[in-house]
């Protein structure tokens, strides 16, 4: 690490009229999975490097700037609210996102300095714990968010991929797809989200939010779900009459939000993070997309009966044929904790690969001495809600 360089850099807020066309020449440059030829890098971000994080109320972007003026890194960080397991309690988490730093400025310590200063700021907005992701297999990552800047891991997960091009699998005849209203959704969503470990508790703004594309159920036809007609806006609809399997999920559709685009024709080594463990199927899929390409990802994967599994895969090839209709979707993909029960019953074949990812966590503010046990000490959370507005 050079210090003399890390003291020449100034850490800032991000000033859109300033830095609006630097962040985004950056970014571009940071490319992601530059091995072996490959160049991968995230496109057409609505025209703004804030679109990922601005959906949460309380958001910001740190840009480093050298003494001379070159902006040579950037993170973002947002606060959301989440419940727990833990008898419903719930907990500011300060979440890190989005770090980069330019290729020839880094291994200077800039990267933690970053860090630092975004906990600082989620501290001063309230902040008790701060969050951050990273591919398992990102040994630099790991080793800077555990040795460097004192994380521990708290939850493992697995991102599930498939391309659009490969083939859906017809529905079964005896299953029945249906599009829940909005009223619905939150409450079907508000009974069930409390049984995760961790979970969001604005559901109801994820819901309504744009980039949504609606939340659908599957169950058999030859049941009946009487409360999917009712009129009445908060009864659950999870009762002694629901059908004896069901599934549901819910679209997020970030197409309209950023684009990926690959520069250069090799084995693809990178899509969420680093996508080490992709199948030589699915590298040859993706390498063929020539202009810019985006994906739906599912959320709020639940359900319930001996028959789930048909249910889930039903949904899936819904899905699948679904995005064949959303301009410039290529991929559809969805994250599961480890322990996640539904994990037993995500598509599985050379079409769909997956990929490890690792939530660090670290307690930034005193106060919520009751919550050490669940995420300093019961670690990792297996069964934890992904929020779509992190992807």
């Amino acid at each position: 690490m050079n210090q003399n360089k890390v003291e020449n850099v100034v850490i800032r807020i991000f000033n859109e009229k300033r830095d609006m066309e630097v962040v985004k020449k950056l970014e571009e440059n940071c490319e992601m999975g530059s091995k072996k030829g490959v160049s991968m890098f995230t496109s057409n971000m609505m025209g703004h490097p804030l679109c990922r994080i601005r959906l949460y109320l309380v958001h910001v972007m740190l840009v480093a700037e050298m003494l001379e003026g070159e902006l040579v890194g950037v993170v973002r960080g947002c606060i959301k609210c989440v419940g727990t397991g833990f008898h419903g309690k719930h907990v500011k988490m300060g979440c890190i996102s989005g770090l980069r730093v330019s290729t020839k400025h880094r291994r200077m310590g800039i990267g933690i300095k970053l860090v630092k200063s975004m906990e600082e700021w989620l501290i001063n907005n309230g902040a008790h714990f701060t969050f951050l992701a990273a591919e398992e297999n990102n040994v630099a990552s790991r080793n800077m968010f555990t040795l460097k800047c004192n994380y521990s891991i708290f939850s493992s997960l697995v991102l599930y991929i498939q391309p659009i091009t490969c083939p859906a699998k017809d529905i079964s005849i005896g299953v029945k797809i249906e599009k829940l209203n909005a009223d619905k959704a939150i409450s079907l969503y508000k009974s069930r989200l409390s049984r995760k470990e961790l979970y969001t508790v604005d559901i109801d703004a994820i819901l309504k939010e744009d980039f949504s594309l609606g939340t659908w159920v599957s169950y058999f036809r030859d049941e009946d779900w009487v409360e999917l007609y009712t009129k009445e806006k908060n009864e659950d609809i999870i009762s002694s009459k629901t059908p004896t399997s069901w599934a549901v999920l819910s679209i997020w559709n970030t197409c309209e939000a950023y684009k990926f685009q690959i520069r250069k024709s090799n084995a693809l080594r990178l899509f969420h993070a680093t996508l080490t463990h992709a199948n030589d199927k699915i590298l040859n899929c993706l390498n063929s997309f020539k202009d810019p390409f985006g994906f739906l990802f599912l959320y709020g994967l639940d359900g319930e009966g001996e028959r789930l599994g048909e249910l889930m895969m039903g949904l899936w090839s819904f899905v699948s044929k679904l995005a064949e209709n959303v301009k410039d979707c290529k991929v559809i993909m969805t994250e599961l904790g480890v322990s996640d029960p539904l994990r037993g019953y995500m598509p599985q074949g050379p079409s769909v690969s997956c990929v490890n990812d690792l939530w660090y966590v670290k307690k930034v503010k005193d106060g919520e001495d009751d919550m050490d046990e669940i995420f300093m000490v019961n670690r990792p959370l297996g069964n934890v809600f992904v929020d779509p507005r992190d992807f």
